[in-house]
């Protein structure tokens, strides 16, 4: 009788294989789906090779929101490559990436802002790409100006347009903009631009007020 060989993994692929797995456990069940043992069982290896990588089952989830902030930020720039420079312009489509992110990766987006895993000192690499994401947005923000904004008053343009957008990506995850009855139709088709490019009119015209 022949036996098939184990599962073995060379450098490299094991924590891949537990990171596509924990994404998977994700958009299937959430958060608490998402256990150490699950994700090992998904995977196909035992219980104990999640440890060869990751401390716990936060540090996993740090590491999934990490790759997800990464990911977010690179289509981000592509999109912006497309804005001939208008600061107003590339913030709609920072906006459009966004809200586009978090319907095509609704596992990640879950995970990147989960409590458990926002501390910077324990997950530094996640508090790392999160910032370089958002630095991004702010520098589009300063460059709708005249003259230099003040720290204050940059990083509460961002925040506003930030909760916006995530607002917006946050309700329609759960399901609450989608269609109940005549009195709570579905949204227009044209929300997203509309939301981001009135947020960047919004942004602009304080910005240039300065």
């Amino acid at each position: 009788m022949v036996t098939a060989a184990p599962k073995t993994y060379h450098h490299g692929d094991l924590r891949r294989a537990l990171l596509d797995a924990t994404r998977d456990l994700l958009v299937e069940g959430g958060v608490q789906a998402a256990s150490l043992r699950a994700v090992a069982r998904r995977a196909g290896v035992t219980n104990r090779a999640p440890y060869h990588h990751f401390n716990d089952k936060c540090d996993l989830l740090a590491a999934v929101a990490a790759e997800g902030f990464q990911k977010l930020k690179d289509e981000m720039t592509t999109r912006l490559e497309g804005c001939g420079g208008d600061p107003e312009q590339e913030l709609v489509q920072i906006g459009l990436s966004y809200l586009g992110f978090a319907a095509e990766n609704p596992g990640e987006f879950q995970v990147m802002f989960w409590h458990e895993v926002c501390d910077g000192e324990s997950f530094p690499r996640r508090e790392e790409e999160s910032h370089s994401c958002f630095e991004v947005l702010l520098d589009t923000i300063s460059r709708l100006a005249r003259r230099p904004l003040d720290e204050e008053r940059l990083l509460g343009m961002a925040m506003m347009a930030w909760s916006t957008v995530h607002g917006l990506a946050t309700l329609r995850a759960q399901g609450s903009l989608d269609a109940h009855s005549d009195k709570h139709p579905a949204p227009p088709p044209s929300l997203d631009e509309d939301t981001c490019r009135r947020v960047a009119i919004a942004l602009s015209n304080e910005a240039r007020s300065a």
